[in-house]
């Protein structure tokens, strides 16, 4: 699974339009949220740090939700994007929440397991447990 990391707003122009999932590592405004939705019409997630959700607007964020897009906080531990420009979740830690979903497991618990290993946070466990779980 990868998350496209996007680290200022003059990136949004330069998102591929099947984007699924993108972590903004900026301080978005509520006009960035819009030409994201705009460039990346089958954005199914988006991620941001949790200290941006505190000053993030809630109106925003229930357009969001109304577009079917789940907003996620939470951070790309360990990612440089002189590297590469997407944070690529291992393979290992998307079977073992997977496995734990169909056990019933909840993603708090999930996360906590999966972060002795990977550095995930519990929205994107949980994410992952919703949509990997199911398909």
């Amino acid at each position: 699974m990868k998350i496209r990391v996007i680290s200022s707003r003059d990136e949004i122009g330069k998102l591929r339009p099947n984007e699924k999932m993108v972590h903004l590592a900026f301080r978005a405004s509520n006009v960035d949220f819009l030409n994201l939705m705009q460039r990346s019409p089958r954005l199914q997630a988006i991620q941001i740090p949790p200290s941006y959700k505190k000053t993030m607007s809630e109106a925003i964020a229930g357009f969001l939700k109304m577009q079917g897009i789940e907003l996620l906080v939470g951070d790309v531990w360990g990612h440089r994007k002189d590297i590469d420009e997407y944070f690529t979740v291992p393979d290992e830690a998307v079977k073992a929440i997977k496995t734990m979903a169909e056990k019933g497991m909840a993603p708090d618990e999930a996360a906590k397991e999966v972060q002795k290993t990977a550095k995930l946070g519990t929205d994107l466990v949980g994410y992952i447990a919703r949509t990997k779980a199911t398909a």
